[in-house]
């Protein structure tokens, strides 16, 4: 698959969270390819210093951090913005463990919420004036097709999909007079090692039947929209969520 080249893209500041695997990857590599100077965030180092580019561009800096630790993400932000702001921030990361309302303690809560929502809004929020002083830039959050679907035993991770289409409404509108655009993609089921592992050929099978189209969602495809909507030529779009997912919902 070959992807359009954004000449606005080259040289500019993309981070992206949970940039090791799955959609996160796929977002690094097809920002490098773009010419883009990355910077990524993970927790896993041994996924993400083995993260195969296999692309011409300059190397992506990885930086390892538990996005769910405040202060440890504060000094990592700064170290990603000292040498100038970022413009291009991808709200990526997220982790979709299965749970019942029986499992869920003010603790779990907690854990969940700040892995799912919390960090989204504080990266933005250290972001925020450097793409103001740059003349604007894109955020982009990572949003769910589950909550809009009522999958089962993802109460949690339903909750924090949708408010992270919310908090890309208000952000929009807070940081649009400063040129800064907010948007969510709304992914439907991506083909990842760690999806594959929660469904069976059955109920990949169902997943495919479901869609208007029958080609498998890949972290490639999600990324071709980021970078869209990334660029210059989505200089007007702000305020909603752009779905992929193959007609599904």
């Amino acid at each position: 698959m070959s992807s359009a080249i954004y000449p606005s893209l080259k040289g500019r500041k993309v981070l992206i969270t949970g940039g090791g695997s799955g959609i996160g990857a796929g977002l690094v590599k097809a920002f490098v390819n773009q010419g883009a100077r990355v910077h990524f965030i993970d927790l896993v180092d041994e996924v993400s210093a083995t993260l195969d580019l296999g692309v011409l561009g300059l190397p992506p800096v990885f930086h390892k951090c538990d996005l769910t630790d405040t202060p440890a993400l504060e000094a990592v932000l700064a170290a990603v913005i000292a040498d100038g702001p970022v413009t291009i921030l991808m709200n990526n990361a997220a982790r979709d463990d299965r749970h019942s309302l029986d499992e869920i303690t003010s603790e779990f809560f907690d854990k969940n919420i700040g892995v799912n929502l919390k960090h989204m809004l504080m990266v933005t929020r250290a972001v925020a004036h450097g793409m103001k002083s740059a003349g604007g830039g894109a955020i982009i959050n990572f949003g769910s097709i589950s909550w809009h679907l009522g999958l089962p035993d993802l109460t949690l991770y339903e909750t924090a999909k949708a408010g992270i289409e919310g908090m890309t409404r208000a952000l929009a509108r807070e940081l649009g007079p400063d040129n800064i655009r907010v948007t969510t993609i709304i992914p439907g089921n991506v083909k990842t090692p760690r999806q594959m592992k929660w469904y069976t050929p059955e109920g990949e099978k169902e997943i495919v039947d479901a869609q208007a189209l029958k080609g498998r969602i890949e972290p490639q495809h999600v990324a071709s929209l980021a970078l869209f909507l990334a660029s210059d030529d989505a200089s007007l779009c702000t305020g909603h969520g752009y779905w992929i997912d193959a007609g599904w919902r």
